[in-house]
């Protein structure tokens, strides 16, 4: 199958201009309260933000589980759409602890962080486990955030081969649907820098085209996180579709540059 336009590729905004997705993972670094306090903020300047109005700039934030109301309360009205951190593998029923797909859907969770490194290495989830719960949100129309990378650090060509490896695993029986593919390679986490630009481009556009070459994931897109923060998204010339922020964005004026910055992209057009 031929690649897809860029503009199918990072979903085009109604400008016409290529979407650029920013997205936010709170891990569970803020208590109830404060994270009140950061909607509160993020709100308000994401609601003034003219390229997250007019749907150039798609931005999702993914807060704890008990922080899911208070987020979509605040967030929604700006145009800021609110996901979850993880998703059970499971359909409802008797799963003690676990938090379903369906009641995600149910409760306008429209996307879902899966395979994040920290779940793979501190409760062990595997490639397979990873994949049962992307097939569990797709099912119920929550787009998951994939987040793939490789564990050591390597040379680019190396790891293009071990992430695309790692997203079919990943997507193995999954049903059709958009999917976020968030690469994130582990060595770059909670890092004082993110990878260096050479090695995103090579590895995101290696998840691109694999993403390309399946039908069943129209829409798809990639973004990049591990230490990422103002000033990348212009040094990758994009090679990705947005960035996935951790503790950088816990400053709402440093997210603001980054969507600055992703609208500049977006109007640039430079999504290829």
């Amino acid at each position: 199958m031929p690649p897809v336009a860029a503009q199918s590729r990072a979903q085009a905004g109604p400008s016409g201009a290529p979407r650029v997705t920013v997205g936010v993972s709170l891990k569970a670094y803020f208590g109830r309260r404060a994270a009140r306090t950061w909607f509160g903020e993020v709100a308000e300047l994401v609601g003034a933000h003219a390229a997250v109005r007019d749907g150039d700039v798609e931005v999702f934030v993914i807060p704890t589980y008990l922080q899911f109301d208070d987020a979509r309360d605040y967030l929604e009205a700006a145009g800021i759409r609110v996901g979850v951190q993880d998703v059970s593998a499971y359909e409802p029923g008797a799963y003690t602890g676990e938090i379903t797909a369906a009641e995600v859907a149910e409760s306008g969770g429209a996307f879902a962080e899966i395979g994040h490194a920290e779940r793979r290495r501190l409760f062990g989830e595997t490639d397979e486990v990873t994949a049962a719960k992307a097939s569990a949100a797709l099912r119920h129309g929550v787009t998951p955030v994939l987040c793939i990378g490789e564990m050591a650090r390597m040379d680019a060509a190396a790891a293009a081969r071990a992430t695309v490896e790692q997203l079919h695993a990943d997507l193995a029986g999954a049903p059709a649907g958009r999917v976020v593919v968030a690469y994130e390679p582990v060595w770059a986490i909670g890092a004082p820098e993110p990878a260096p630009t050479e090695h995103i481009i090579t590895v995101s556009r290696a998840l691109r085209a694999a993403l390309d070459a399946e039908p069943a994931r129209a829409g798809s897109n990639v973004i990049y996180g591990g230490s990422a923060g103002p000033g990348l998204l212009a040094r990758l010339d994009g090679a990705v579709d947005g960035l996935f922020l951790g503790r950088f964005a816990h400053d709402p004026a440093a997210f603001g540059r980054v969507l600055d910055e992703a609208a500049e992209l977006a109007a640039e057009g430079a999504v290829s």
